[in-house]
């Protein structure tokens, strides 16, 4: 657990999409170590259930509810259940994602090229579309992207694809936003030991690592948290890559 005095996020609301585990529950506990209320969701009621469980044992200030984002009635009871708990978010963490295929992209099927983008671009915009009404002035969204879009991996080129796009994303919505006092970031992890990243870390750890380890959820989360925290109130549009020095340029 943070130490008490670091309270960065004490009286604020933040939402962490896909976050009953791997780096969305880590950034939950951080956010909330640091005195956020967070507002968490899963697709599932029972990962909700056990999160909420959990953070709340540690005195984390947590709701949450069943959302699969890529359901416009979902996104809706999520701006709802919101607005009508707190009224408003200081911060919006959008780390749902989707790997439908892995090997060639040539050999992916138009059903997983389909729901990867609908998962992975078309649902974190309409995401941040409909959960931007409750975002107050000076807040702060992150779109959680991934190394590989900026070096591709060719076992998972679809989502690789995907992952470039929300660079683009975080960068346009970062632009159009800045009139409102909203900035917009995208953190880029490299390979973290989660459950989704099991079928990469199966096939050997890249060669082009200068730390030679999987990362921790908990290390994305400290990242995360900076770019939703004011420490960082001068990016925006901005991707931060956190991958262990693996390549990252375009």
């Amino acid at each position: 657990m943070v130490a008490s005095a670091n309270q960065r996020f004490h009286g604020k609301v933040v939402a962490v999409t896909a976050s009953t585990d791997g780096i969305g529950y880590a950034t939950a506990r951080r956010l909330g170590d640091e005195g956020a209320t967070v507002v968490i969701s899963s697709r599932k009621q029972r990962n909700v259930d056990r999160a909420l469980a959990q953070l709340r044992a540690d005195g984390i200030k947590a709701d949450g509810l069943t959302c699969n984002v890529g359901r416009k009635e979902d996104r809706e009871r999520l701006r709802d259940f919101i607005e009508q708990k707190h009224g408003r978010l200081d911060g919006l963490v959008l780390n749902a994602a989707a790997s439908l295929h892995f090997g060639p992209a040539l050999e992916t099927s138009e059903a997983a090229w389909d729901k990867t983008f609908d998962v992975n671009v078309k649902s974190t915009f309409l995401c941040c579309r409909d959960l931007l009404p409750l975002l107050e002035s000076g807040g702060s969204i992150v779109i959680v992207g991934s190394i590989t879009g900026f070096e591709p991996d060719s076992n998972i080129g679809a989502y690789s694809i995907t992952k470039t796009a929300l660079l683009a994303l975080s960068r346009v919505l970062a632009k159009e936003l800045s009139s409102r006092e909203i900035r917009v970031n995208c953190i880029a992890p490299g390979i973290i030991r989660t459950r989704f990243s099991e079928p990469l870390v199966h096939a050997g750890l890249p060669k082009n690592m200068i730390i030679d380890r999987l990362g921790r959820p908990e290390e994305i989360a400290a990242s995360i948290a900076f770019l939703v925290s004011d420490d960082s109130s001068y990016m925006s549009g901005e991707s931060l890559t956190v991958s262990g020095g693996m390549q990252s340029r375009l």
